[in-house]
């Protein structure tokens, strides 16, 4: 059943969002230092992204709780973007910064899309999504979406966020 407001406001929401990406690996980040396209998450979110929206930034960085904040107000601050998608980092090690980071600055958390993440991934992994964490959240009016680093999952979460852009950087402009 569809919300006859929820169809009003994706009607009256832009149809296009600017917005950058961040891969979060610190052996990504060495490769993209010397050169080599060894980043397919960022790729896939670049190519999604680009199908109706527009790139504006990119850049692969270390697992790096100051870089990664230091990076996005960066990206606030220099560029025209509603919206920032980061891919990994997310796991359960300890150089896994991206959700703490983040869920400290951030000024709401979209819980349903981490809640809705897991399930979807639940379906396809079994019992292992418990592994999955995802989050999203609004930081200095800009939707920021972090997903993990694994193709599937990037594909996973861009699937769920993609068609709801537009409506919600209308939310966040109003």
């Amino acid at each position: 059943m569809k919300s006859e407001s929820m169809e009003r406001h994706k009607k009256e929401a832009p149809k296009s969002v600017k917005g950058a990406a961040i891969t979060l690996s610190d052996s990504k980040f060495n490769d993209f230092m010397n050169f080599k396209n060894n980043d397919p998450s960022g790729s896939i979110i670049k190519e999604a992204l680009r199908k109706g929206n527009e790139v504006v930034f990119y850049s692969v960085i270390p697992d790096d709780s100051g870089l990664l904040l230091s990076m996005i107000d960066y990206i606030i601050e220099s560029f025209e973007i509603d919206m920032i998608i980061t891919t990994g980092g997310t796991g359960i090690g300890s150089r896994d910064i991206t959700i703490e980071t983040l869920q400290s600055v951030f000024d709401k958390e979209l819980n349903g899309f981490g809640e809705i993440f897991r399930y979807e991934s639940y379906k396809e992994l079994g019992t292992g999504a418990i592994l999955s964490r995802a989050t999203a959240g609004i930081y200095k009016e800009k939707l920021i979406v972090c997903l993990p680093g694994s193709p599937n999952a990037v594909t996973l979460g861009l699937k769920l966020i993609i068609p709801e852009l537009g409506h919600l950087v209308k939310h966040l402009k109003e």
